[in-house]
């Protein structure tokens, strides 16, 4: 019960804060399936955790790579979001950590790059993860695409651990987002040109998603910032998972 007050009361203030600093844009291109289901995103900023927690009707446990959760106030923030802390080397651990709160339930989503994308545009290859998990469990996959100014994202350096990093932060400014249909992948997980595959689909989905935000966050450009178009959600009728078999 404090858990989900807590929750409630740190999403509020988020989505207070989107409001009020960021041209926020959500596109919902079919509705949410029901029950747990794994959302997969691309990474253009170490803010994306915080703002696709605030987006959805539900608690969603988002894995990042623990080093945030060392920054005291944006630890205590996604802590209270119920996000889940990766340890750096601990690959495995985080699949099991993922795969366990998918089977109790829980909607997981996690950023397939394994860290944030490059500053310059573009992604990192996607690790294997996210398309084994769907093979293992068979929830169905949620794409999403993001799309920011990446040239107006804040460096901030911080020391943890004793060693001292930039990080990129989306703070103000635009910040588009275009949630795909849910899809549901078929086959054998131990199959490694199966598991390709999938991640190759999720690939294309973000690929396309994020080049759909940022065209729509191009257009909006036209007005000014307090003519935002703040979280468009559009109406879209219920619709079951697409299912695709890989063999």
């Amino acid at each position: 019960m404090l858990q989900e007050m807590t929750y409630t009361i740190s999403r509020t203030i988020i989505r207070i804060y989107t409001r009020l600093m960021l041209r926020l844009d959500v596109i919902w291109k079919a509705s949410l399936p029901s029950g747990p289901m794994l959302i997969v995103a691309n990474h253009p900023s170490c803010s994306d955790p915080i703002y696709l927690a605030s987006i959805f009707p539900h608690p969603v446990k988002i894995l990042i790579t623990d080093k945030p959760f060392q920054i005291p106030m944006i630890g205590a923030i996604l802590r209270r979001l119920g996000q889940v802390p990766v340890p750096s080397g601990k690959g495995r651990s985080a699949f099991e950590s993922a795969r366990r709160l998918l089977e109790e339930g829980y909607s997981v989503a996690l950023f397939p790059e394994g860290c944030v994308s490059p500053q310059e545009g573009g992604f990192h290859p996607l690790r294997t993860g996210a398309a084994r998990l769907a093979l293992l469990t068979g929830v169905p996959v949620v794409p999403i695409g993001i799309y920011l100014d990446r040239e107006r994202n804040h460096a901030i350096a911080s020391t943890v651990a004793g060693k001292r990093t930039m990080r990129y932060w989306c703070l103000r400014g635009t910040y588009s987002i275009t949630v795909g249909p849910a899809v549901n992948y078929e086959g054998n997980v131990e199959h490694r040109p199966n598991v390709a595959t999938v991640s190759n689909r999720i690939l294309q989905q973000i690929t396309q998603l994020s080049l759909e935000s940022e065209q729509r966050a191009k257009e909006s450009k036209q007005f000014s910032i307090d003519e935002q178009r703040q979280a468009v959600f559009v109406n879209s009728p219920k619709v079951k998972s697409n299912i695709i078999r890989v063999s």
